[in-house]
This record gives C-alpha cells, structure tokens and sequence, in this order.
C-alpha cells in the first residue's frame, strides 16, 4: 500500500466511525510553551486542559511534526526521524480505554490485514484495565502484553505542564531475524525487531509545574499512528527510509555521489534525506535560520564525515 493510501484510508476510516478530519496545524504551533508542533495531539491542548469547549467529541487528523530529540537517533534506527507524519483519532469525554483499543485493532487488523500473530502490545505497569481489555476483547495471549514502567508507556505533558495519562502502544514483530541477538530486550530494545507504530493515550490528568497530578474534567483519548513506519511495515521495507515517500529524496542523494552508498554510508544517506525533508517543511511553515526560537535550532550536516 502507498502512503498516501494508507494516509486517506486512516483517515476515512475514522470519519465513519463519527470523527471530525481535522486539518494539519502548522509546524510552529501558537503556543509559548513549545519549539514546535511534536505531536498530534498539540492542536486539541486547550480541549485536553479543558479550556476550550470543542465543537465535536471525536476528530482525527493527519499531523505534520518535527521532534529535536529524535536527531541523535537518525540513521542509527530503521524507524526515527525529525519530521514525519502523525495520524490520529481523539476522542474528548467521549469513548475511553476500551473504545480506542477496539478501534485501533479493527484498523490494523481488519482494515489493513496486519496478521494478530504479529502484533504485541505495552501497557503502563500499573494499568491493568487496559492490560485486561488487550487480553479479553483484541484476543492478544498474555506473553505478547508487556507491562512498562513511566519512562516507556506514560505520555506526557507536552512542555513543562499540561494534559498526560498511562499509554499503550502497539508494537509489529519482524521476526527473530533481525533481533539484535540472544541478549535483546524485546519491546524495549532499539534493534530492528519490533517497530512501535501507534501509541494510545489514555489521556486523564493535568501535570502541574513543579510535579504533582490531577484529574481533567474528562477523560480523554489521544492517539498517534506513525505514517512512515505503518508504510514500511506495509510495504515490507527494511527501514522507513525504504518506503515510497523517500523514494525521490533518496535516489537524488545517490546520483549526487560519486561512489556506491552501501554500509556504514546508508545511514549517513538516511540522515541527509531526513534534515533535506525537515528543513523543506519547516522553511514551508516560515521557519527561517537565524538565532533564535525555531530558526536556532541545528537542522544541518555539519556532524556527518562520509567514509
């Protein structure tokens, strides 16, 4: 499946089932607390605080974002970019745990085929409603539920306070083959084995500054399913890098250099089409280097030597 089929069929499944399409935001979000737009969710925050009074209980979207603290991790991974696309479904005091649960297994498993035998999923440790609902109602065995602590499936806030809650996240085995060996951690290692391709966020407290949680007046559903990586694992591509998206991107670069870009000079390859494609969008989005804001942050190649 192309991307941008798999783009429109996110998004058209979700609008059945009585979501609002929710245009993308820009990548610099209209709000003092964030660099840029890193998450789907950014645009429905006020909704999340409970600030705003939204329009529609159910939206989804098709978010463009830009992550600075996943630079270090191009190249090195099959699956992490800056920029990348988000899709997701919001549910606001609407459907909850259960609802986002069986929504996102009927995507995967009936709308693209993705085969169960395949799909593993985290839960925050603590979270035994949303362990219990993985078990019982997606039919998923007991050994492919992985129990987390806070540094793995708790999401947020975005800044330094805001919405947050516990979150589950689906996780597509590739097989043995590519585990880094007989010591991996699993769903917790970087190896290539298991992709993280949709996280479900349980969306339920307010983060103070300075620490401490309270309850939102609702509770909430924020979900994030990466494009890249869904594509990759559709197309049966190595690594995101190899999906149709960065087809274009990557055959430029190559006719570019002199020499055959295997080994070691894939992943500085990967990183090259990575900023070409962050530092186009956030130019279209008005970002313009300089030094401050935005404009200071180091998108360039100046930490790449090729061999």
């Amino acid at each position: 499946m192309k991307t941008a089929e798999l783009r429109r069929q996110f998004i058209g499944f979700f609008a059945e089932k009585g979501h609002k399409v929710v245009e993308s935001s820009s990548l610099v979000p209209h709000d003092p607390t964030l660099l840029f737009t890193a998450a789907g969710m950014v645009q429905f925050k006020d909704i999340f605080w409970g600030r705003v009074k939204p329009d529609f209980k159910r939206a989804t979207s098709y978010q463009k974002c830009f992550r600075t603290t996943d630079i270090e991790n191009v190249g090195k991974t099959a699956y992490h970019h800056t920029f990348f696309e988000m899709l997701g479904n919001f549910s606001f005091g609407d459907y909850f745990k259960e609802g986002a649960i069986e929504l996102a297994w009927e995507f995967v498993t009936g709308e693209l085929g993705i085969p169960p035998e395949r799909l593993w999923a985290s839960v925050y440790e603590e979270d035994d409603e949303a362990y219990s609902i993985w078990r019982d109602i997606a039919g998923l065995p007991p050994e492919r539920i992985v129990r987390l602590g806070k540094g793995h499936n708790w999401w947020g806030p975005v800044g330094d306070s805001g919405p947050c809650g516990p979150d589950s996240e689906l996780h597509y085995d590739t097989g043995e083959k590519n585990a880094c060996g007989p010591d991996c951690k699993g769903l917790t290692c970087d190896c290539d084995r298991f992709t993280e391709f949709w996280n479900l966020v349980f969306m339920q407290y307010e983060a103070k500054k300075g620490g401490g949680l309270t309850l939102l007046n609702a509770k909430n559903i924020d979900t994030g399913m990466g494009l890249e990586r869904m594509a990759a694992i559709l197309q049966g591509a190595r690594t995101n890098f190899d999906i149709d998206l960065f087809e274009p991107i990557i055959d430029a670069i190559s006719a570019a250099v002199n020499g055959e870009i295997s080994g070691e000079r894939i992943a500085f390859r990967n990183m090259i089409a990575d900023h070409i494609r962050g530092a186009v969008f956030l130019l279209a989005d008005g970002v313009i280097p300089g030094n401050e804001r935005q404009g200071y942050v180091p998108v360039s190649y100046t930490h790449l030597t090729l061999p």
